[in-house]
């Protein structure tokens, strides 16, 4: 089991945190009154619908977008000065792998560009300890046309991992896998998290996903977005396929489809 939340240390912690694009009048509201902590070393999901500024959240505690109000602390520090130290690895929907770059160089990427005083053998020995962490190192002179959607992936994933950041932040991931991949991955996903023990905030559209992978699972709707609830998922790890007949997993996933509805039903932002 991981540490419980009233007695693991909080890495990530928003108060009262809003979001506004656009000037004067036509000033749209996507983030409001975000209140948030995550502890460390703990899986946690966000799940709204769409449209609801998930990944407006996720972009904020990457210093990718700063807030029009509120307070953000990545381990005490502010998001961007998170990145700076490398304590933060992000992955997309899209692998957004180069093309003319091997699994290997691709993997070695961000910490060839973040420590530019590493040298290229150094980089390569790292990112080949990390391809072989995601069961990758057999493909490491692959090209991404030469890999599978999860195989890209992992490079994806990896290529994060190299930096070693406290925490994967991660959007929608899998969201672009065909159902069995998907699948395979979030099992993959698991084994590397209680291997790492790196912090996971995993924004996905799929109750199952969340239910299945996290320690707890924040809920967001809209108009304006906003966390509606935070629900602890009761179930032990580590995961196996029989979670997905436990009473407890029903229950869990019953009142986050609850939610949801009631996230829907408070209007819609575009």
């Amino acid at each position: 089991r991981t540490q419980s939340a009233a007695t693991a240390e909080t890495l990530i912690a928003l108060r009262d945190v809003a979001v506004e694009y656009g000037v004067g009048a036509g000033r749209h509201r996507v983030l409001s009154g975000i209140e948030l902590e995550v502890a460390r070393g703990s899986f946690v999901s966000i799940i709204g619908p769409s449209g609801c500024g998930k990944s407006t959240l996720l972009r904020v505690l990457a210093g990718l977008v700063a807030p029009s109000a509120g307070a953000v602390a990545i381990a005490g520090l502010s998001p961007a000065d998170a990145v700076k130290r490398r304590l933060i690895g992000l992955v997309f929907q899209d692998a957004n792998l180069l093309p003319w770059k091997s699994a290997l160089d691709n993997a070695a990427f961000l910490l060839e560009v973040s420590d530019r005083r590493l040298k290229r053998a150094e980089t390569r020995a790292r990112a080949l300890e990390i391809l072989k962490l995601v069961g990758l190192e057999r493909a490491a002179g692959r090209r991404p046309s030469q890999l599978s959607g999860g195989m890209r992936q992992r490079v994806s994933i990896a290529r994060a991992l190299a930096l070693d950041p406290e925490i994967l932040l991660m959007d929608e991931p899998f969201g672009a896998l065909d159902a069995i991949t998907r699948e395979e991955m979030s099992y993959f996903l698991l084994d590397l998290w209680q291997r790492t023990r790196k912090t996971v905030v995993f924004v996905t559209h799929s109750i199952d996903e969340a239910v299945f992978l996290s320690s707890r699972v924040h809920v967001m709707g809209v108009g304006p977005a906003r966390i509606l609830d935070t629900i602890d998922v009761p179930l032990a790890y580590p995961r196996t396929e029989a979670c997905f007949e436990d009473p407890a997993f029903a229950r869990t996933e019953a009142r986050l489809r609850a939610l949801l509805l009631e996230g829907h039903g408070k209007g819609s932002e575009p």
